[in-house]
């Protein structure tokens, strides 16, 4: 006899074998003659039968919701079990008798939420959090396609690389730094001597924005590399997105079913994607009543505005310098627009901000001045510009974003195992 798992025999590989599987019960029901017990793993649910008078009837009788067991019995076929399969069982173990379950089917989502150590164990977040990794996998893999190297940037910083007003401050010993926003500056030094680089590592926004979208710790996926203008960046974007949607309707078309995924909206993910300018978008927001002038920043309402007419992932580009970080590269005859875009798809808005960074030492020296930052706190970064300076491109995508669109999720919450929000960081 082996220990297997259910995926194994809900596949039908051990059929009309004697096979022992271990997990938690995840639901049971019990009658005068028999206990049906819903067995779960890290693979898949699977219904077990115990008949009275079977060495395994005491053992089924004390089982509660979410005890842990290991149990042996006969796989078979079943067209009328969940999965087509079942376990006629004969042995049970109880390894760790749960107390009463707290969370049944008619829980608030605040409570959910509150007991999210214990939520994760659900079907539908197991779920997500499987197909989030084979996204974070895929993107891996299309990095290295394109001969990327993965690095790894510093979580504490001592100078913001975007607003100073969204940085969370920490003691270090005894100076003051702050957990990082992006990791672009440091994959930026990478350039220079790996060229194409990239990172996977979490970043920190104390922003107070209260949307479907906003985490205060997400994920980031971003990439760097030299030798390279807009279109580079653009096309190298599109090829990612369109990779990761292919991808996970290939391998994960039942998880996303069982979701209830819109698939056809990942299917029809293609290249090339819509491209506008962020004049032209603010010329579609007006036409829609909006009060946006030129120069303000697209908000998050804007942004589901304008992704509602095109129905999938586009770009906005060209955006006023005056919105933009220090570090984003100017036309030189038109130095109040940057060489900036952001990816946005419907729901959600912007998924993705990248852009050609200043490779010019001055300019960077007076963008620098002009955002009123201290020039000393970024000395080390301006060496890249004394020292083989390159034309270079670059972009940051948030993972969680990325899931919540993919995966028709109602909150961002729900794409990351412990979200952390301006009210939740429990557990």
């Amino acid at each position: 006899m082996s220990l297997v798992n259910i995926r194994e025999v809900l596949q039908g590989k051990h059929e009309n074998e004697t096979v022992m599987i271990r997990g938690w019960v995840y639901r049971k029901r019990e009658g005068k003659e028999m206990v049906f017990l819903v067995v779960r793993d890290s693979t898949g649910f699977i219904q077990c039968t115990v008949k009275k008078g079977c060495p395994a009837w005491t053992e089924a009788e004390r089982l509660t919701i979410e005890s842990s067991l290991t149990l042996e019995g006969s796989a078979k076929p079943d067209k009328r079990a969940p999965g087509g399969h079942e376990i006629s069982a004969n042995e049970i173990s109880v390894i760790g008798l749960a107390e009463i379950f707290p969370i049944s089917k008619d829980k608030s989502e605040d409570f959910l939420r509150d007991v999210r150590h214990l939520w994760l164990r659900s079907r539908r977040m197991s779920l997500v959090m499987k197909i989030r990794s084979e996204v974070m996998a895929f993107a891996r893999e299309y990095f290295a396609s394109q001969d990327f190297t993965e690095v790894s940037p510093p979580m504490f910083i001592s100078a913001a690389v975007e607003g100073g007003s969204t940085l969370f401050g920490v003691k270090y010993f005894d100076q003051n730094l702050y957990l990082t926003q992006s990791s672009q500056l440091y994959l930026e030094i990478m350039i220079y001597s790996l060229e194409k680089v990239f990172c996977m590592a979490p970043s920190f926004r104390a922003e107070k924005s209260r949307t479907i979208r906003h985490l205060t710790e997400y994920w980031h996926m971003e990439g760097e590399w030299p030798f390279a203008e807009m279109n580079d960046l653009i096309r190298f974007e599109e090829g990612l997105m369109t990779h990761i949607c292919r991808r996970t309707v290939e391998k994960c078309r039942s998880e996303m079913e069982e979701l209830g995924v819109d698939i056809k909206k990942i299917e029809s993910v293609t290249m090339p994607f819509p491209k506008l300018t962020y004049t032209e978008a603010i010329e579609r927001l007006s036409a829609k009543g909006s009060k946006l002038h030129w120069g303000e920043d697209l908000g998050y309402e804007d942004e589901k505005l304008l992704a509602e007419d095109v129905g999938k992932p586009f770009f906005v580009y060209d955006y006023p310098t005056a919105i933009k970080a220090f570090y984003c590269k100017t036309y030189r005859d038109r130095p109040d627009v940057a060489m900036s875009t952001d990816m946005l798809v419907p729901r959600i808005g912007e998924i993705s901000t990248g852009g050609a960074r200043e490779d010019d030492k001055q300019v960077l020296i007076r963008r620098i001045k002009d955002m009123g930052l201290n020039e000393k706190d970024y000395d080390w970064y301006l060496d890249l510009r004394r020292y083989g300076t390159v034309p270079h491109v670059g972009f940051g995508m948030g993972i969680e974003r990325l899931l919540t669109w993919m995966l028709d999720l109602e909150n961002i919450i729900d794409s990351i195992p412990f979200p952390r929000t301006t009210r939740r960081f429990y557990p």
